[in-house]
């Protein structure tokens, strides 16, 4: 005789591939269905009398908010990389969506003052964010490995801030901001070649959902 915690989890299962299959999954659509139906199953098998029936209405509303959720990160994927074309690289991953734009486009050598030529592109971001305004965003500085790794940490924190101050001047709450130097602890690419280290002098924007 199954357990009704394994029944739970079979109807919940099958709950979650019904529900999944009605997201058109574009690009990572399918995946927000899933998660928010894997965890809609637990929450909804947690609070409720009869395991099984909760574990399926909780899989099934999990999968539909996830899906309603990564639909509109591909949406808002698609209008950034619209907007900034060569300037930057916007990366979906299902739950959240990464900016990537290069210091060396940003900033001079060893300034945090941004470059007049960029901030067109920032206040797209930012005209996106305000578009999009159910989500938190982190500003993270990065540099590569060059210098001193306090100096490259504090040149990290300040150009993260420029960034941010841009969006902040540009309409977007302040509250829904968070400004986070790294320095050099989170390279992407090698610091052994000129090619690695531009790539690692970077300004991530990352939008996290919250709804």
């Amino acid at each position: 005789m199954i357990r009704a915690s394994k029944l739970s989890l079979l109807l919940a299962g099958s709950a979650l591939a019904l529900a999944a299959c009605n997201v058109q999954p574009a690009e990572k659509t399918r995946t927000g269905a899933v998660t928010g139906g894997l965890l809609g199953a637990v929450l909804g098998a947690a609070t409720s009398d009869n395991k099984a029936q909760g574990a399926i209405k909780g899989a099934a509303l999990g999968a539909a908010a996830g899906g309603v959720i990564g639909y509109s990160l591909d949406q808002q994927a698609a209008e950034l990389r619209e907007g900034l074309g060569n300037t930057a690289t916007v990366t979906n991953t299902g739950d959240r969506l990464i900016v990537s734009m290069s210091q060396d486009i940003l900033f001079a050598t060893d300034s945090s003052a941004l470059a007049p030529s960029i901030r067109d592109e920032l206040r797209t971001v930012a005209g996106s964010l305000n578009k999009y305004p159910d989500s938190t965003v982190q500003v993270l500085g990065h540099t590569d490995n060059t210098g001193e790794a306090g100096y490259n940490f504090d040149l990290s924190q300040r150009r993260a801030a420029a960034v941010s101050s841009e969006l902040i001047a540009s309409g977007v709450p302040a509250g829904r901001i968070q400004t986070i130097g790294r320095g050099e602890d989170q390279p992407v690419a090698s610091n052994l070649t000129p090619e690695g280290r531009a790539q690692n002098r970077r300004v991530e924007i990352v939008i996290l959902p919250t709804a």
